[in-house]
């Protein structure tokens, strides 16, 4: 689990790893399922001590034991503010890119149109790169093969981030 999907989740508020995991299985639907509960639990303790989450006991209720309710510090806010302006591709890991827009909207630490946009505006300059680059080069070289996969991929990249501005202009529409 990456540290900065767990931390723009405890963005929205103080919690404990099973909300966490339940939250997180909300926004990922059936993509989810596979979600290590573990995996969060040792991902929390690593952000612990890091010192950009603390825990604090909080009581359990009815007969469950206390549990560790996990809050940002001011290094995880600032850390979640960076994460969500870093424009990274074509690691293409959409599910968390998927999750950053999410986190960022349920938080409202950011427009997840605009996290959309800053993410088009990176795919279109290194786009114009790869093209620039495939039409210097002769056609039958080595590398040709290789920036055409590179536009293949970051053309699909656009006209995913295409479908993500539409899915979350609808959803504020609705609003």
């Amino acid at each position: 689990m990456q540290q900065e999907v767990v931390l723009a989740m405890l963005a929205k508020e103080p919690s404990h790893g099973y909300e966490l995991r339940a939250r997180l299985k909300q926004a990922l639907g059936p993509v989810g399922e596979d979600l290590n509960a573990g995996q969060i639990y040792v991902t929390l303790g690593r952000l612990e001590k890091a010192g950009l989450v603390t825990a604090a006991s909080a009581p359990g209720v009815s007969d469950r034991p206390d549990r560790k309710v996990y809050e940002l510090t001011a290094a995880g806010q600032q850390r979640v503010v960076e994460w969500l302006a870093e424009t990274g591709w074509p690691k293409p890991d959409l599910t968390e890119f998927h999750l950053k827009l999410i986190a960022a909207a349920q938080a409202r630490l950011g427009d997840p149109i605009a996290i959309v946009d800053a993410q088009r505006r990176e795919l279109l300059r290194r786009l114009r790169d790869a093209q620039r680059a495939a039409l210097a080069g002769p056609d039958d070289s080595d590398a040709a093969l290789l920036l055409e996969g590179i536009v293949l991929r970051l053309q699909a990249g656009l006209r995913w981030l295409e479908a993500c501005e539409r899915a979350w202009t609808t959803r504020r529409n609705q609003s």
